[in-house]
Parts: structure tokens; sequence; C-alpha cells
């Protein structure tokens, strides 16, 4: 139950989201341009500046830095070896069975409806951009939830921008 003296972190929620990207070197930049390449077709005045304003705002929602703090934290604790097995091998190894990933990245994407949904299952089958970096990283860092982060992060901003000129 929540103590009626709690109040909810949303800035320091934030900057865990905004700081734990950074170690891996992703910016929101980068995550924008990803949202550019979505919706520039459909938005013909879409700027890169604009994508990232967005997704600046789109990483203000609380459900989905709550799904990103908790992906992020996996991928980090996997990466130390401090998950309990089989759940380490599994994470691991980004078992294509395992599909929790996609689940986290689906709830944030779903935010933004149908279209956040649609967009995440194409960023997700073509992995451009850094997302294509963290798929294939063999560096021996787990990255099995932050790439689909970051494709649900660009999804969402992309619906979020559909939305608005629709």
């Amino acid at each position: 139950m929540e103590k009626p003296t709690f109040k909810y972190p949303d800035k320091a929620a934030y900057e865990f989201v905004i700081l734990a990207l950074a170690a891996k070197d992703i910016t929101p930049l980068e995550i924008a341009k990803i949202t550019y390449r979505l919706q520039s077709k459909y938005v013909p005045d879409l700027t890169v500046a604009e994508c990232e304003q967005e997704i600046h705002e789109v990483l203000h929602k609380r459900e989905l830095l709550n799904n990103a703090m908790v992906a992020l934290e996996l991928d980090r604790l996997a990466t130390e070896g401090q998950l309990n097995e089989p759940l380490q091998s599994i994470i691991a190894s980004d078992a294509g069975v395992f599909g929790v990933d996609e689940g986290l990245a689906l709830n944030m994407a779903n935010i933004y409806g149908t279209i956040g949904v649609t967009n995440y299952g194409y960023v997700d089958k073509v992995k451009e951009g850094v997302i294509k970096k963290l798929d294939t990283d063999k560096s021996g860092v787990v990255n099995t939830f932050i790439d689909d982060l970051v494709g649900s992060i660009a999804a969402a901003a992309a619906a979020k921008i559909a939305h608005k000129y629709a």
C-alpha cells in the first residue's frame, strides 16, 4: 500500500532513464532520428528538432518511465550477473522466445494507441540506427531490453506526432 506521504519521484525517474541511456551513448537526439524517419514522409515540414522535443515529452510520461526503469535495471543486473538462474541466462542470451523485453516495449508504445504499437513492430523488425547497434553489440554488455526500449520511445513519439498532425 502506498504511504500517504509518498510523492512520486517523476523528476528522479526521468533523470534515471536519461542517465542510463546516456551511459550507453544513447541521446534523445539519436532516438529522435528514428522518429523522424518514421514520420517525415507523413509530415512534410517535420524536423528532427521537433521529434527530439516529442521524445522528451514522451519520456515524461510516468507509465513509460516505470517500464523503462525496469527494463534498464534488468539489463544492468544481467550484465553484472546478478539475476538468479535460469533468468540470468535467458536475459543474457536475449533468448528469442523470452518476449518480456518486447512486452515492456509494447506497454510503452501502446500509451499512444495502435499507431504506437504498429510503429514499434516496424522498428523492432528493421532495427535501424542505434537500435541495430544495441542489438548487435557483442561487447558482453546485456542489451536485451534497451534496444526494445529505444524502439518503443521512438515509436511512441512518432505516434504522438501522428496524432498531433491528424
